[in-house]
Order: structure tokens, then sequence, then C-alpha cells
């Protein structure tokens, strides 16, 4: 390996392009491509052309596409250094607790939101979040970092954030780990409740929501209705393993036929045949486990 040659690459990923405030700067990589530096002061009394000192860089933002960075440099011309490091802060906790890498725009829509939830929070103003049971309940994980966020905010800004912040926090990782926008992880909701509503009528159960099978169940639904948006489909089972599994399990069977029937009426998805065989598997786990047989 030519050691001069990859020092100089670093180097020159420290070359500062332009500097967005005290502590946010922006250097080009060796494409040429912004990269956003984030450090407690790597932009005071700094210039384009100087070279960043190493133990100031924090975070390097890399932004998939140019209006991203844009409204992220927009956006960290006017929020506290103190929410950038909260924020990513809480980003950093929700990918390890999750074990696995979030889409990269949730830094500045989780900066955004938390600087507007503050300012709402300062003036007295609470905006209810209605979908706040559905979120407890069948994005249990993501609300728990969501509760886990308001802690780290508390602790280091000084701001007591109400529950449904929760709640608005998970949506926000929700849709950086399926790579959804706020609508349609919304829509995504509805259809999560509307299928538990099928599923409870149709076996006249009550379903155990602590349970496993629920929890695998929701997993399923979430990445099945995912699909569902853009137009992708499962892996293809055998046929002969379709039709053993669909006459196995006949009633979970004919559940989810209501639920193929329902997702083709409410959206623009055809459910294909590979999908019910996931469906009748998870429907029939669940069916079992609510009647403890």
């Amino acid at each position: 390996m030519d050691m001069g040659k990859t020092k100089r690459e670093e180097e020159h990923l420290r070359i500062i392009d332009r500097v967005i405030n005290n502590n946010v700067v922006v250097i080009l990589d060796l494409a040429g491509k912004e990269r956003v530096i984030m450090g407690k002061g790597a932009g005071y009394q700094k210039k384009p052309g100087d070279i960043l000192k190493e133990e100031t860089i924090e975070k390097i933002f890399i932004l998939s596409t140019e209006k991203d960075s844009s409204h992220f440099l927009e956006l960290v011309r006017e929020i506290p250094y103190e929410y950038m490091k909260v924020s990513t802060d809480i980003v950093a906790y929700a990918e390890i607790s999750l074990n696995k890498k979030l889409n990269e725009r949730i830094h500045y829509l989780l900066m955004d939101h938390l600087n507007f939830a503050i300012e709402r929070i300062g003036k007295g103003i609470i905006i209810p979040n209605t979908m706040l049971w559905e979120i407890k309940h069948y994005y249990s994980h993501e609300f728990r970092i969501g509760m886990e966020a308001l802690d780290i905010i508390r602790r280091h800004i000084g701001v007591e954030l109400p529950e449904e912040e929760a709640g608005f926090i998970a949506l926000h990782i929700l849709n950086s780990e399926m790579d959804l926008d706020m609508h349609a992880s919304k829509e995504m909701t509805k259809i999560i409740q509307d299928v538990f509503s099928i599923v409870r009528y149709h076996f006249q159960i009550v379903i155990d929501e602590e349970s496993l099978e629920y929890a695998r169940f929701v997993t399923h639904l979430k990445f099945f209705i995912q699909r569902a948006m853009q137009g992708e489909h499962s892996r293809v089972w055998e046929k002969e393993l379709m039709e053993m599994i669909c006459f196995q399990y006949q009633e979970a069977y004919r559940c989810a036929g209501k639920i193929r029937e329902y997702i083709e009426r409410t959206t623009s998805y055809v459910v294909a045949d590979e999908e019910m065989v996931y469906l009748c598997v998870h429907i029939q786990r669940l069916w079992r486990a609510s009647e403890g047989i």
C-alpha cells in the first residue's frame, strides 16, 4: 500500500470547502461530492482551504442527493448545536438497538422535528398523537427507542417532552428503517390495524399482544405492506409446498383470503400466491397461540 498517498487522501478529506457556522463545515470527497462535517467548534475561526483537525470531527453526513444536502445545510444554520448532537446520539442508539443502519436522511428529519417540538413545548403547545396506541402496539421496539430518546433529550437539553413525541420519533425511525415517508408509515399503520381486525373477527379471538407470534406477525406485515407499496414480491415457493401448507391450514388460508381481498381493494397491489402462504403460516401461529392450542 502507498501510505503516502493514503495520508494525502486523508488530508484532502479534511480540507474545508465551506464554513456553515461554528460547528458545521462542508468538505469535498475525492469524487468532488459534498460531505457535511459536524463537530463542536469545527468551523470556529476557519475559512475555505483550512484543514480540519481530526479530533474536531464528531459526525460525517453523506447525503445521497443534492436536495437532501441543501435541506440539511439550511436546517443546521438555524438550530442549536446541542439539538444536532442529541439527534445524532438518538440515531446512534436506534441503530445499535435495531442492529441495522438507518437511512441517512433521518438525521436532518429528526433534527428538524426535535427543533420544532421543543419550540412548541416552549409555547405550551402539545400536538396530540392520534396514532399513539397503534404505534405502541405495532411498533413496540421503535416506541421504546422513542421513549429512550425522550430521556436523552431530557438529560442533555433539559426539556421534558410528552409521550406523544416518543410516538412521533418512533414513526421517523420506522420510516428510515423501511425507507418510507410519513404518509406511507401512517397508511401502513392503518393497514396493520385493519388486518388484525380481520383476524380477530374471523376467528373470534383475543390476540395475545405479548406473544412472540404477535411480534412475528407484526414484523411480517410491516415488510409485506412495504413490498405492496413498492410493487415488489416475495420469493417464490415450490408449488407442492404451497399447496400442502394451504391444505393443512385451511381456516388460516380462508382468513388470508379476506386479507388479500382487503389489500387489493384498498391498494393497487395484487397479492401473489406466495404472499398468501406467508400470511397463512403467520395467521396459523397467531391463532394457535391465542387459542392456547
